[in-house]
């Protein structure tokens, strides 16, 4: 039996954005590892039909020792299984993977750049020593793989021009894609909802739309405003002591959830005004219950609008554009209905995971590309 290891940073993304390729992959009749940083969620891993590795992470850390460590449990974890491929994903498991990859001669190895991420947007000293340390890091990891998986063309093109990887080692796909049968089309709440889903990090653009809400309910106290998204500890992150004001004056917030499916139910209009993206889960998932999407300029983001027909594409970083936007809906309440049929099909046209994994299998070599002309 074909032998696939996958190399995660955490198992929630596993099970969320990677459960349905890896249970097509298991259909072609493959063994499937996964290789996760703890033990949080390990039986919706192996619910999938996939069997689970434990090997510790610190995924935003910067100590080298653990590193190290976790590089060497990677290697010898492919001397004893020979995998015929591994596949990982996000900056970390990109490079140790990759490196330990190829010190132990796997044949296929590919790796997947889910967002540029941190390094490519934050500008404090700290985030650019992370920067030059990660880019020369990120060089020789992508150099030990043999294709490097993107899921946007900025992201790819970045990488390029940073010489990070030769543009024939590139592969293109149109990010995680989306269940819509999961993620079914719901019929619109009668109240104006406005909806925003991401981790509580700077760069997601959370204070943005914070601030944005917070004007726009001091006039209209009708309209809802939500925000949904776990506190994490890494140099990018919100605690909740800042966003608490905004509570008091109004917006409602909750913490990280299991099933998000309820709050998109209660939403009119999604809105992610991220500083960058890979490409959005969140926004696709909007999308294929038919909202109405905002979201910002920035790679990733703007690929998934098609701006003035499924939604509206704003500035990063910008309150009064986002908040104008915002108030667009509100006062042509139309926009909702005929923005969220759109970014439906948009979605069914372009996101549906079955096309997205189509497209990953053949990218992965588990199945051959067809010719059309036989």
């Amino acid at each position: 039996m074909k032998k696939m290891i996958i190399i995660s940073p955490k198992n929630r993304t596993v099970y969320n954005f990677r459960g349905d390729l890896i249970k097509k992959i298991i259909n072609y009749g493959y063994k499937v590892i996964v290789v996760g940083p703890d033990l949080i969620d390990v039986d919706k891993i192996e619910e999938l039909g996939a069997e689970f590795r434990l090997i510790p992470l610190s995924k935003s850390g910067v100590n080298p020792i653990k590193d190290i460590k976790y590089y060497k449990k990677l290697k010898k974890l492919f001397k004893e299984e020979k995998p015929d491929i591994v596949f990982s994903y996000t900056i970390k498991p990109n490079i140790y993977g990759s490196l330990a990859a190829k010190k132990t001669k796997i044949k296929n190895i590919y790796s997947m750049v889910t967002g540029a991420g941190y390094i490519f947007t934050a500008t404090t000293l700290k985030a650019k020593i992370i920067k030059k340390i990660s880019l020369i890091l990120y060089r020789q990891g992508l150099k030990a793989s043999h294709y490097t998986i993107f899921q946007n063309n900025d992201d790819r093109v970045e990488f390029i021009k940073n010489k990070l990887i030769k543009e024939e080692k590139t592969l293109l796909v149109n990010g995680s894609g989306v269940n819509m049968e999961y993620f079914k089309k719901e019929p619109l709440p009668e109240r104006i909802t406005f909806f925003m889903l991401a981790r509580a990090l700077k760069s997601k653009g959370v204070i943005e739309y914070l601030e944005a809400a917070s004007k726009l309910k001091k006039k209209y106290s009708e309209v809802r405003f939500m925000y949904l998204g776990g506190i994490e500890n890494m140099q990018d992150s919100i605690t909740y002591e800042e966003i608490k004001p905004y509570i008091v004056q109004g917006i409602e917030y909750f913490g990280e959830t299991f099933d998000v499916r309820p709050y998109y139910k209660q939403s009119s209009v999604f809105v992610l005004p991220s500083y960058r993206e890979g490409t959005p889960r969140s926004v696709l998932e909007a999308m294929s219950i038919g909202r109405a999407i905002i979201t910002t300029d920035a790679p990733g983001c703007k690929e998934t609008v098609k701006d003035q027909i499924t939604g509206y594409i704003v500035p990063i970083k910008k309150v009064e554009p986002l908040m104008e936007t915002m108030e667009k809906f509100i006062k042509n309440p139309l926009l909702i209905q005929t923005m969220g049929e759109e970014s439906y099909l948009y979605c069914k046209e372009k996101y549906d995971v079955n096309i997205v994994n189509e497209t990953m299998l053949k990218h992965l070599n588990i199945v051959e590309e067809k010719n059309e002309f036989v």
